[in-house]
């Protein structure tokens, strides 16, 4: 019996460790899943989902600590200038992403790859955009919030539109705070209400004069070269007419020579 008691007893104590690294393991790894991002403040409903607020925080990258899970995401009022490539690739299930008033100027391409699936809604809004980058949007299909940022419209703004995705009512948001060419009065104005204004119209009269160039390069070519064909031919000729002018002349001779050879 002291034997059974004390194999009991040993095992219990063993059993009892297990059990507390299980329970320890478990409080971790849920912990670890519910965590939110530091300083921000998280809520979540049954069914909205997980939702991180990370607003007015003077924050100056995208915080990599946001939970896998989290379906919107507010970094509204920050202080963030680029949004890098696969910003947020790990966020697969976010419906909505606010990066509103901040000091974004650049969208590097790819930058919401990995949200084509799942992204409706992006809020670019009152930001620093200029350049339109169609590769900062693979794949997006959302609806998106462009206004008040001081886009900068060109042929490259007027290309790039139908390569995107994006609900075609967000591109309404794109109003010209500046256009190349400026003469073409576009300031002020929304870029896809004006289906009539033709932004690369400098581009092609550049390429209409450089076609014109190179085909006066050509021709010029062709001139000098017929040129140089007919004087090196009227030289020739001139020789030939020569040569033929002197065979009468032989032949005169030799018909003399003869006559005087008959006579004599």
């Amino acid at each position: 019996m002291p034997l059974l008691a004390d194999w009991l007893l040993r095992h219990s104590v063993v059993m009892c460790l297990l059990l507390h690294s299980l329970v320890l393991m478990t409080f971790c790894f849920h912990h670890a899943a519910t965590t939110c991002s530091k300083g921000c403040y998280c809520s979540e409903s049954e069914t909205g989902g997980k939702t991180v607020r990370c607003s007015n925080l003077q924050l100056k990258e995208i915080p990599e600590d946001i939970p896998n899970d989290t379906r919107r995401v507010y970094l509204d009022f920050n202080l963030f200038t680029t949004i890098p490539t696969n910003a947020f690739g790990a966020l697969t299930h976010l419906v909505e992403l606010d990066l509103s008033h901040n000091e974004l100027s650049l969208l590097e391409p790819g930058a919401f790859r990995g949200l084509g699936s799942s992204l409706q809604f992006l809020d670019l809004s009152s930001n620093k955009l200029i350049n339109f980058n169609p590769d900062a949007f693979e794949g997006l299909r959302a609806r998106a919030n462009l206004t008040n940022n001081p886009w900068h419209c060109d042929c490259n703004l007027q290309m790039a539109l139908p390569r995107v995705d994006l609900e075609p009512a967000s591109l309404a948001g794109i109003v010209c705070q500046t256009s190349d060419p400026e003469e073409i009065g576009v300031q002020g104005r929304a870029f896809l209400l004006e289906p009539d204004v033709d932004l690369c119209v400098v581009m092609k009269r550049t390429t209409d004069v450089a076609m014109l160039v190179v085909m006066f390069g050509w021709f010029t070519m062709v001139i000098s070269y017929l040129v140089y064909y007919v004087r090196a031919n009227q030289e020739d000729a001139r020789r030939h007419l020569e040569y033929l002018k002197s065979l009468p002349s032989r032949q005169g001779k030799s018909e003399e020579s003869s006559t005087i050879s008959t006579v004599v």
